[in-house]
């Protein structure tokens, strides 16, 4: 696979990507390592006061857009799930991949 700091930096930029757009086209192992990301994020959200939250952040998900998927975690995600614990995303098929028939999955916040 790949080298533990390109995988960081993978996820951090697919988390981002699922925060700003909602969904996210990937394929099936990258989705569940996103979907397990994104759940341990949440917890930590919900679980810290704000200031500690932000400082977090970084750790976690890249600084897309000038910081837009920072504030839409903290201002609108954390709001939207402060009463679900878990499930915070949803994982579909959606065929293979051209070229190397990889299996292809729509993951998607609900």
């Amino acid at each position: 696979g790949l080298k533990k700091s390109h995988r960081d930096s993978l996820l951090k930029n697919l988390v981002a990507d699922l925060v700003l757009h909602e969904r996210v086209r990937t394929t099936e192992n990258r989705a569940k390592a996103l979907s397990a990301r994104f759940g341990r994020l949440m917890k930590l959200i919900q679980k810290k006061e704000k200031r500690e939250a932000i400082r977090l952040l970084p750790n976690y998900c890249a600084q897309a857009e000038h910081g837009a998927a920072h504030r839409k975690l903290i201002d609108e995600l954390k709001v939207k799930y402060e009463k679900r614990t878990s499930g915070f995303t949803r994982i579909t098929r959606i065929g293979m991949r051209r070229g190397d028939n990889a299996s292809l999955v729509q993951i998607q916040l609900l």
